[in-house]
């Protein structure tokens, strides 16, 4: 693993660990972990240097999801569709936009959030209901958004809207001061992931200058499968290999820290020793497969869709699997949350059904094999 990796763990461990539970038990937005992403220059990982950012791309998002997760994977979430409305802005962005938005991140540690997912279109996230009334200068938008990552939290949110162009769809940056914007935090009560703060965001009469738009007229869709789903997806696949291999981490050191009075621990039975060879075996593969896709995402090989598609799939049912053999490894203390094996269990079945969901990609990766347009 490269730098960046290295040093989120470092970071994890001190930044993000002492919140861990906290999030979990009160479902309880990490403000304190992202304010130190902010000290810290993550927030900024893929702001161009030009920007006063790192400069980084996909592989670094890969590994700075991938470290985050392997502590709290609530927090990693927030973070990687953060990292993928900045890609938005730096690869379709117009020069005021990105000169403003980007000055927020670097000098004010704002973040980003995705405001895409609507109640009438589910997984299908790149189809909007969300009307855009255009008058001038100006665009006009109403509709409700579902399941925003971070919602009240991050200072700009991207919103998926028609275009005026037929048939297609705009990316827009919607401010967290935009009047009309407000919050459903009330209905959040995930069974994973419950520090998200994901929740319905209520557009009413939001009116927004051109300005505020993403790319040339009409070039949503472009955006969405282009950017918004490599890095997207990607990110998909590194939190949910770093749940794994968290899972790992506590189901083999419970293991072998489980002392019975012969002085015998519990990872001296071959049974036990299966499970955690199978857990290990899994969550290794994942994390493999996922930076394996990310290197070939940055580099634009042919195989690349598949690669990123096959990680994420992986990944989010590896997950599972890992947190349904480190129960029984845990045993009383893992059902009675001793352990946070739990927990873990939790998040993991949150990668089955996250926008686009593993059947959606299931079904998006066989036509990639095949030579089929995508969706």
């Amino acid at each position: 693993m490269n730098q960046v990796y290295q040093e989120g763990k470092v970071f994890a461990k001190s930044y993000i660990e002492p919140f861990t539970e906290r999030t979990d038990a009160e479902s309880r937005f990490p403000e304190e972990s992202f304010k130190a992403l902010a000290e810290h220059g993550f927030l900024k990982l893929l702001v161009p240097e030009a920007y006063g950012g790192s400069g980084k791309g996909l592989e670094a998002h890969a590994e700075a999801c991938l470290a985050f997760a392997e502590t709290c994977a609530t927090t990693a979430l927030c973070y990687m569709m953060h990292n993928v409305a900045v890609m938005c802005l730096v690869t379709h962005g117009s020069e005021e936009l990105k000169k403003r938005v980007f000055a927020d991140i670097v000098e004010n540690g704002k973040f980003m959030a995705l405001a895409y997912s609507e109640f009438g279109t589910g997984t299908h996230f790149y189809i909007t209901e969300t009307t855009a009334e255009v008058n001038g200068e100006y665009t006009t938008f109403n509709g409700k958004k579902s399941m925003v990552t971070s919602a009240s939290y991050a200072s700009y949110y991207l919103v998926l809207a028609p275009s005026a162009e037929e048939g297609k769809i705009n990316n827009w940056v919607f401010p967290l001061a935009s009047e009309g914007l407000s919050f459903g935090l009330s209905e959040w009560n995930g069974l994973g992931m419950r520090g998200n703060s994901s929740c319905p965001v209520n557009i009413d009469h939001v009116t927004l200058d051109s300005t505020h738009r993403i790319g040339a007229e009409g070039s949503g869709q472009e955006q969405v499968f282009n950017v918004v789903a490599p890095f997207f997806i990607t990110g998909l696949g590194a939190i949910y290999s770093g749940t794994a291999m968290h899972i790992f981490e506590i189901a083999s050191g419970h293991a072998s820290g489980r002392k019975y009075p012969d002085g015998r621990t519990l990872s001296n039975i071959e049974t036990i020793q299966i499970h955690i060879g199978s857990i290990y075996k899994q969550a290794s593969a994942a994390k493999a497969l996922t930076m394996e896709a990310a290197r070939a995402g940055a580099n634009g090989e042919a195989d690349a869709l598949a690669k990123i598609l096959s990680a994420r799939i992986f990944a989010s049912e590896a997950a599972i699997e890992c947190g349904r053999l480190a129960m029984r490894v845990g045993g009383g203390k893992a059902y009675n949350k001793a352990l946070p094996l739990e927990r873990l269990l939790r998040d993991a079945y949150a990668g089955q059904i996250m926008a686009p969901s593993a059947d959606v990609l299931t079904v998006w990766l066989g036509k990639a094999l095949t030579g089929q347009m995508i969706p």
